[in-house]
């Protein structure tokens, strides 16, 4: 494995690194590893939204038509009814 050495870092990015080693539990050192390693070779993971997307366009499109109900939907009362006054009597 290869060894580099960084010289001339600023202060204000030497102790943000530190920082932010420490809030991912990780040595500084590691921490320089995981932030190059992550700007140079990405995962590559792809969201499902950019998959179907793919898909969609590798086999020319997709039509979906949707039948909709024609009629209004009837709703029902979970209320419970006041109790009638009169009938109390």
């Amino acid at each position: 494995m290869a060894a580099m050495t960084v010289r001339n870092i600023p202060d204000e990015v030497h102790e943000a690194l530190k920082q932010r080693a420490k809030k991912h539990g990780r040595s500084a050192e590691a921490e320089v590893r995981e932030i190059l390693q992550e700007a140079l070779m990405p995962s590559g993971e792809v969201g499902l939204g950019s998959a179907l997307a793919a898909l969609g366009r590798k086999y020319g499109g997709i039509s979906i038509e949707i039948d909709r109900e024609k009629h209004p939907v009837t709703y029902v009362d979970f209320s419970v009814p006041k109790p009638d006054a009169d009938a109390a009597e």
